[in-house]
């Protein structure tokens, strides 16, 4: 099997010239590193993206900082009717849109006719507020959100560089089974997410320097157990293929497992209801089927700008095993599983 670094201390994810900090490559528990990103415009990704996932409903934010384009943006799906409403903002060279160095850390906001959005980061939780005066979608309304995403003591994520070379890279945090309390308002409609319900966020946090062409998978689930564990799932592939680094993990009862070997994906493109499967190759590590219930389907055609998506959420079920050696099955797990074709 694979290995990779495991950093223990602080790093700057770029050098003097911004190219790639030699120190930054591996992978860490807790998010330590400093985006110094520099140079080299349109090439420089930034971005932090929520889900928040409940029996009810999916409620995702985004917040980023493309170097020719800034954007926010909220959505909220109902799984029993697979109804949805979103709303959002673009300005051009990200005008308006300031993420921190330190990740992990500060105030991320804009403020917008067509959206209010703030993320807030605290030692202790990480809040998500909203409010749009209408969205788009068969969810009619005004939309207002509050959610507190709590950061439980000593909980551990994925934050991994993945390096495709000395001037193009990426580092992402990858966070999951954070517990949510708060509400979300559409129109008329009301939703209070925890604490009596299974509610969690997903955190996917990006900061890097990124070819013009990529695609990639994306996997991930919070949940309980069949014997009650806290469980998280955590994939990535494609993207990473070649690089000796992987988004692969699991996370159990707070403590993280790092996959060093890439997983194998089955799923059709052509047909994203169908299950998605991934699984180890010469080890029983992990066996994972994703049933979807809903493709959030998506494309942005500018001919140069080309971005087109499936992320299918619905329900998860396998086993898997952690360090401690101990399987983990698990059915009607929450998450979601994706894979990104882009030109940008």
């Amino acid at each position: 099997m694979a290995s990779e670094r495991e950093l223990t201390a602080p790093v700057d994810l770029c050098d003097e010239r911004g190219r790639l900090n030699p120190g930054a490559r591996g992978w860490s528990r807790h998010p330590m590193l400093r985006a110094n990103l520099r140079g080299r415009w349109g090439r420089k990704k930034r971005w932090d993206y929520w889900a928040v996932i409940t029996d009810e409903i999916v409620v995702s934010f985004v917040y980023a900082d493309i170097d020719y384009a800034g954007l926010a943006n909220v959505w909220v799906m109902e799984h029993a009717t697979g109804e949805q409403t979103t709303a959002g903002m673009l300005h051009p060279f990200g005008r308006g849109i300031h993420l921190p160095e330190q990740v992990c850390t500060g105030v991320q906001s804009i403020s917008h006719k067509a959206i209010d959005l703030r993320i807030e980061e605290t030692p202790a939780a990480t809040r998500l507020v909203a409010s749009a005066p209408a969205g788009k979608g068969a969810l009619a309304g005004p939309i207002a959100i509050d959610l507190t995403v709590a950061k439980p003591q000593g909980h551990e994520s994925l934050n991994v560089l993945i390096p495709w070379g000395d001037r193009t890279f990426q580092f992402t945090s990858k966070q999951n089974t954070r517990p949510v309390t708060g509400t979300v308002r559409v129109g008329g409609r009301e939703w209070s997410v925890g604490p009596d319900h299974d509610a969690w966020g997903v955190q996917d946090l990006g900061r890097g320097i990124w070819p013009y062409s990529n695609q990639w998978n994306w996997a991930a689930a919070s949940g309980h157990a069949s014997d009650g564990r806290v469980l998280g799932l955590q994939f990535g592939g494609k993207w990473t293929v070649g690089t000796g680094a992987t988004e692969n993990a699991l996370c159990i009862d707070g403590t993280l497992t790092k996959i060093s070997s890439e997983l194998e994906w089955a799923y059709d493109w052509a047909d994203p209801m169908a299950p998605w499967r991934v699984r180890s190759l010469g080890s029983d590590q992990v066996d994972a089927t994703l049933t979807p219930t809903f493709d959030r389907y998506d494309v942005t055609d500018l001919k140069v700008l080309r971005m087109e998506v499936h992320q299918c959420f619905g329900t998860w079920a396998g086993r898997v095993v952690g360090d401690d050696g101990v399987p983990v099955e698990f059915a009607g797990v929450r998450g979601f599983a994706e894979e990104a074709r882009n030109k940008w």
